[in-house]
């Protein structure tokens, strides 16, 4: 397929922006390489592609509300999956973004530096009825990397275990959500220089 960032941040072939990204060739194919093993493996296994496009809507929604990457992501679970899901997802990245990041530092230099903030819990009462509980302990993953990585924790790990997600699945997960943020701030920057330039 068609290169996803160049895809997402409108980049035509031969020109300045492409000419910058070839001078980095193997970080741009490794890039799309990442893209294509998260969401277009050849066998997803126990992590199904309805879960991978859900996460995905949602932690890009979280981080960058107004990026190409978060319309990307909500309408491919919207048109290959759901309605309702993309629906249900957007609401809830669009109830709990925010700025971020928070967390406590635990090294004693940097506690001055402590930036409290909001955490998610999606109990049933807290989602729509279209997450089931394996999703929402995704989501609540998804939203603490984003937003509170100083504060992750084992317990967090036993969450998902809880729901029903394996070792390897949470490894994968992780993948997704750190690769997701990798490529909006790559995305979000390409189309800053982009209007720069203009």
């Amino acid at each position: 397929m068609a290169d996803i960032i160049d895809t997402l941040a409108q980049i035509e072939p031969g020109s300045a922006l492409d000419q910058i990204r070839r001078t980095r060739q193997q970080a741009r194919d490794n890039a799309q390489r990442s893209f294509e093993v998260l969401f277009e493996p050849a066998d997803p296994g126990t992590f199904p592609l309805a879960e991978r496009y859900a996460i995905a809507a949602y932690t890009v929604s979280l981080q960058a509300s107004e990026s190409p990457a978060a319309a990307f992501y909500t309408e491919l679970l919207e048109d290959e999956i759901s309605p309702e899901l993309a629906a249900a997802v957007a609401e809830l990245a669009a109830r709990d973004r925010r700025p971020g990041p928070y967390g406590e530092y635990k090294e004693t230099g940097l506690a001055a530096e402590s930036e409290p903030g909001p955490t998610v819990s999606y109990t049933p009462k807290h989602r729509p009825a279209v997450i089931d509980e394996r999703l929402a302990a995704a989501l609540e993953h998804a939203h603490l990397l984003s937003l509170h990585p100083r504060d992750a924790e084992p317990g967090h790990l036993r969450r998902l275990e809880a729901a029903g997600w394996s070792a390897d699945d949470i490894v994968t997960l992780s993948q997704l959500i750190s690769f997701l943020s990798f490529q909006i701030r790559v995305v979000d920057g390409l189309i800053a220089l982009k209007r720069a330039k203009s």
